[in-house]
């Protein structure tokens, strides 16, 4: 099966759903990953099928409001988040909902939270891809931000995203991972970083992390999972945008041709 590849609408940010939409189609993209935002398009599911058949490109995943920032989206009740995105991805056809970890303050949501997600993908349907993050830190102290814990691949989740820009935050071996992963991998979260304390999402090739090491390894060992583009283009003109994410899609596609000889998951 061929890897597809698709643009996170995030990639577009501050622009809308719309746009990532034909951004996708311009550029060649397989298909989007919606992540549920304030914009109204992304939590329509009409909206989302009506730009998915105007452009010819599928919904590939949701990803579910539960950033830091999107803590209100839905209301404020984290299984309901979960819930509706379980709903608007058999909506519009897609297979997979990304989400992150209950932060450290609820406790409640984090004490069932590896039970809840079994449970409900198992009713669903719909692969609940639990995402790699990184703990919190300053120049002068660590803080662990999320329950059970940031790292996804020490939990029993039958689905996992790893983030090659999370992996650059957390000073995480991403080639390590997705082998410890083996078939448990989803999804993929194709971005870069430095290292810093801030979760970059870089051009992939312009951060330190094995990003064709990790692309080569997934193509050769027959994975069957999507590869979505997540960058920030938010501080350059919408021009220097469309570079930047055909960058992204070029490398993606030059570092999942087959190549000889390569190590399997």
């Amino acid at each position: 099966m061929t890897i597809r590849i698709g643009l996170s609408s995030s990639s577009v940010y501050p622009d809308n759903a719309a746009t990532a939409f034909a951004t996708a189609d311009r550029l060649g993209y397989d298909g989007v990953e919606i992540m549920v935002w304030t914009d109204p398009v992304t939590q329509e599911a009409g909206a989302l099928n009506a730009l998915a058949e105007l452009h010819g490109i599928p919904v590939l995943s949701v990803h579910a409001p539960t950033l830091l920032l999107t803590q209100r989206v839905w209301g404020t009740d984290p299984w309901g988040k979960v819930d509706r995105s379980i709903e608007l991805a058999l909506e519009v056809g897609a297979d997979t909902v990304v989400l992150h970890p209950p932060f450290r303050w609820q406790r409640e949501y984090a004490a069932g939270f590896v039970e809840g997600i079994a449970r409900r993908e198992r009713e669903s349907g719909v692969r609940l891809a639990v995402e790699n993050m990184y703990p919190w830190r300053t120049a002068r102290r660590e803080v662990l931000a999320y329950l059970p814990h940031w790292d996804p691949t020490t939990q029993p989740y039958d689905n996992v995203v790893i983030d090659l820009s999370h992996t650059a935050t957390a000073g995480s071996d991403a080639v390590e991972m997705v082998r410890s992963l083996g078939p448990r991998l989803a999804h993929l979260h194709l971005a870069d970083g430095l290292g810093s304390f801030k979760d970059e999402h870089l051009v992939p090739g312009r951060g330190t992390q094995p990003c064709t090491e990790v692309l080569e390894l997934l193509s050769d060992s027959g994975w069957q999972g999507d590869v979505v583009v997540e960058v920030s283009t938010r501080k350059g003109t919408r021009d220097q945008r469309d570079l930047d994410l055909a960058e992204s899609l070029a490398f993606a596609r030059f570092g999942l041709l087959p190549t000889m000889g390569a190590s399997r998951i």
